[in-house]
């Protein structure tokens, strides 16, 4: 049996433990609160990480479709760029499935001699970790965009407000 194979018979549960090692990264109060309440619509955030990280298991077992794996990642990076996470801790998450598999498989391996199985299957975790941080600067660009395109809107109503500047749309529509 292939380390694949194993690890495809035990993506349900490697998926959630992987999904509550990121939930531990957060708060302890918002630990409690997204541990706790499964709805999906009483926790959007808890639901979605769980989600995401069954997907990816899915798809970082198959090794496939890079695309496919960016996208799964990119859902998940997108709730950790909006918030207050340094780059290291929005992406980090990705190394805690290495941690995962490690603490689940490394012993077992080490005396089947079936380490540099592990030790590929590590590789795509690295691989995963390189895709994340270009996804996490891609998101956190268009974060800063919309803030930027937020601020100038809001000084450009407050000039109007003040009159300080004339509604271009409406200075045209005269003539």
């Amino acid at each position: 049996m292939t380390f694949d194979t194993v690890l495809a018979e035990q993506k349900a549960r490697l998926a959630k433990g992987w999904a509550e090692l990121i939930l531990r990264t957060y708060p302890k109060e918002t630990q409690k609160v997204w541990t706790r309440q499964r709805d999906r619509f009483q926790n959007p955030v808890g639901a979605a990480i769980l989600e995401a990280t069954g997907d990816l298991m899915n798809l970082v077992i198959d090794w496939k479709d890079a695309k496919e794996i960016a996208a799964s990642l990119d859902r998940l990076i997108r709730i950790r760029a909006v918030q207050d996470f340094s780059p290291s801790q929005a992406i980090g998450f990705v190394f805690l499935l290495k941690k995962l598999i490690r603490d689940e498989f490394f012993k077992a391996m080490e005396k089947d001699g079936t380490l540099a199985d592990l030790l590929r299957f590590e590789a795509r975790i690295d691989n995963l970790a390189l895709m994340s941080f270009d996804i996490y600067t891609k998101s956190r660009d268009e974060v800063f965009r919309l803030r930027v395109e937020e601020v100038k809107r809001s000084q450009s109503n407050l000039l109007k407000r003040a009159g300080m500047i004339l509604d271009v749309t409406a200075d045209q529509s005269a003539d």
